[in-house]
């Protein structure tokens, strides 16, 4: 692919649409995926045990997934949380595409598939659910957690899931010591931890 990654704002390779299926929110269905956005043949491994571990979201508010792909994640929140608005968040155009194709085959009205420009400054997020680009670089990628976890909620959580060897303890340690967030580990196991982040009490 050279320098064409999943984290690329305008994928230069053929889209190869296909569609696939997955299981998503206790339901099976059929979904757009193409080349050039992040796992475009299957559920990876890591969203798949972050969909299995976090708990139902917040059926009311902003719930927002941070690096949506083609959308597994902002998808199950739509489905799981019709009332709540889910903002589908991604620098891949082609990606942000697909999230919105994949809405409207299921009906779900509730989706904003959008750049990160294009999120109100003054919204808060009632949950973040995330998958994050580890590979665009721990530069990169803790400036794009800096910008959008304090915009959680008071008592809100955001969770995310990491490969252990890609720096899943690393990144747990940071968002405590840079961020001031309270970490946990929410499940360890298949090569992933999944981290359950919130604010601190004042």
């Amino acid at each position: 692919m050279g320098s064409d990654h999943y984290f690329s704002a305008s994928p230069r390779s053929n889209a190869s649409t296909r569609t696939i299926r997955v299981r998503l929110a206790g339901r099976d269905l059929d979904l757009s995926t193409a080349a050039g956005v992040f796992s475009p043949e299957h559920l990876d491994q890591g969203t798949s045990l972050l969909l299995e571990t976090v708990p139902a979201p917040p059926s009311t508010g902003n719930l927002l997934d941070l690096g949506t792909g083609w959308g597994p994640i902002a998808l199950s929140l739509a489905l799981q949380a019709p009332d709540a608005t889910v903002w589908a968040v991604d620098v891949n155009e082609r990606a942000l595409s697909l999230v919105r194709d994949n809405a409207a085959r299921l009906g779900l009205t509730n989706v904003n598939a959008v750049l990160p420009a294009d999120v109100p400054d003054d919204l808060v997020f009632d949950t973040i659910w995330s998958n994050p680009p580890i590979r665009v670089g721990k530069q990169e990628l803790h400036a794009m957690l800096t910008q959008w976890l304090p915009r959680l909620a008071d008592d809100a959580t955001a969770w995310l899931v990491v490969a252990k060897h890609l720096g899943a303890e690393s990144l747990q340690r940071w968002l405590a010591a840079d961020l001031g967030l309270d970490v946990e580990r929410a499940e360890n196991s298949k090569g992933f931890r999944v981290l359950a982040a919130g604010r601190l009490p004042a």
